[in-house]
């Protein structure tokens, strides 16, 4: 049998959990960066082969940072009854416990999720052992989205659940503390596949595209593309009764996984960006994730930045591909989230042609300029997380960290690059080669750590 894509290269499964400590560092370690890097990764067991890259069981991996040393890495299994076998479907229905929960990490209210968009999220304490199933107290009734966004204004936590049936989507807030305080069910959703979405200042943008669920897909992910299925983005006032005025507009096919930004411009229009592929690149990507023939090299492909500007006042909507370099993983100051950004990062893959290569990308949102951090051959970057340096007084001032598969040197590194600029400012050594990944965060230290 064909080893699975998934399985091999710079997603070769780790076989183990270790803890190193004293990691070597290339370069200065900025010693404001005090906290934890923590990035997920789908790490299916030895002896296991999913039927689905996103089936494979999450692993979490955290380097700590601290005074400009960099005192331990770590990876660790997310222990939920996935791990050890357990069905997600049962007689009773969907065992939201069940979770692979290897799509994202986040911390909110002092909680650290390990995410994974059709179950619950599983907590994990400060080294990154699992401490279990969290459903907000009993409040959260649905699967939660691997992509909450945190208002960097309120602090609030906006977040969803989709499902395939009825109802299709429910949309979440939890305050600063915790504690979720609005839900409501939106209108007019579909069975569309929606990963992640948007906030601005005073809307909440859903995005449905052209994949949705189709119950011949036997991978154990039961979605694929539809000609049939409309793409669309909905958008909602982020008031009390906003699921009631939600607006839906139509758009080109396509699918988006993961949103970039969004906000109001200075005309009050909605501008959302984000990497979107057409029909044959979700083809090639999804042939990859199943492991099917006439799949791409990569595991996404023909994904290029689109942007959409939705005019609420006179009820249309514009849509551009802005730029030709395949990439994904969009992350940008999160104190911008929501509002009007310059700059937004990337991770660029080599196409379908072999254009582009593996690198970090800064977009220059002003004045339309990109610069590329090339990683090299055969090294693969992370999602670049970025870091705001103290005393920032400018978006790009600040670090992005991102950490390297290399698989020449069957070897990783965290590498620390300078936001403005894209140069390396510090290099730490990994013990291990660290799987390609998913989504990350960092946690910075609190007064009590």
């Amino acid at each position: 049998m064909t080893t699975k894509p998934y399985l091999t290269g710079h997603y070769t499964p780790a076989v183990d959990e270790i803890t190193a400590t004293g990691l070597t560092v290339e370069g200065h370690l900025p010693p404001e960066l005090n906290g934890r890097l923590v990035r997920n990764s789908h790490n299916p067991k030895p002896g296991v082969t999913p039927t689905h890259w996103f089936k494979g069981s999450g692993m979490v991996h955290g380097i700590r940072l601290r005074s400009g040393r960099a005192e331990w890495y770590r990876n660790r299994w997310v222990r939920t009854p996935a791990l050890d076998g357990a069905p997600y479907m049962t007689e009773h229905g969907p065992d939201l416990t069940a979770s692979v929960a290897g799509t994202h990490v986040i911390e909110h209210a002092g909680r650290l999720l390990a995410l994974c968009e059709a179950n619950f999220p599983f907590e994990l304490d400060a080294e990154l052992e699992t401490v279990g199933a969290y459903d907000f107290d009993g409040k959260l009734r649905s699967a939660m989205t691997a992509h909450p966004k945190t208002d960097p204004v309120t602090g609030e936590l906006h977040f969803f659940g989709s499902s395939p049936f009825p109802p299709y989507l429910l949309y979440y807030v939890a305050d600063a503390k915790g504690r979720i305080v609005h839900s409501a069910e939106i209108p007019g959703a579909t069975a569309s596949l929606k990963h992640d979405f948007a906030i601005t200042r005073h809307h909440v943008v859903f995005i449905e595209g052209s994949v949705t669920f189709d119950p011949a897909e036997h991978s154990g992910i039961p979605y694929g593309w539809s000609d049939a299925q409309p793409s669309r983005i909905g958008v909602m006032p982020r008031t009390a009764d906003g699921a009631t005025r939600i607006r839906w507009f139509d758009i080109e096919p396509g699918n988006m996984l993961h949103a970039a930004n969004a906000y109001e411009d200075a005309q009050g229009r909605i501008v959302l960006e984000g990497p979107t592929v057409d029909r044959e690149g979700f083809q090639l990507s999804w042939n990859w994730w199943v492991g099917a023939p006439g799949r791409g090299t990569e595991p996404n492909t023909r994904s290029y930045t689109r942007r959409w500007v939705v005019d609420l006042a006179q009820g249309r909507l514009d849509e551009q591909t802005i730029d030709d370099l395949a990439v994904e993983f969009p992350t940008l100051n999160e104190d911008y989230l929501g509002a009007e950004n310059r700059y937004t990062y990337a991770i660029s893959f080599p196409d379908q042609d072999g254009y582009g290569g593996y690198g970090v990308v800064k977009y220059d949102r002003a004045t339309g300029a990109r610069r590329v951090h090339q990683a090299g051959d055969a090294r693969l970057p992370s999602e670049a997380v970025f870091v705001p340096a103290e005393g920032a007084a400018n978006e790009d001032d600040g670090y992005l960290l991102t950490v390297i598969s290399d698989l020449k040197q069957d070897a990783s590194q965290l590498l620390v690059l300078d936001a403005a600029g894209l140069d390396r400012i510090a290099t730490v050594h990994l013990p291990r080669r660290v799987t390609g990944g998913i989504h990350g965060s960092w946690i910075p230290d609190t007064a009590d750590q």
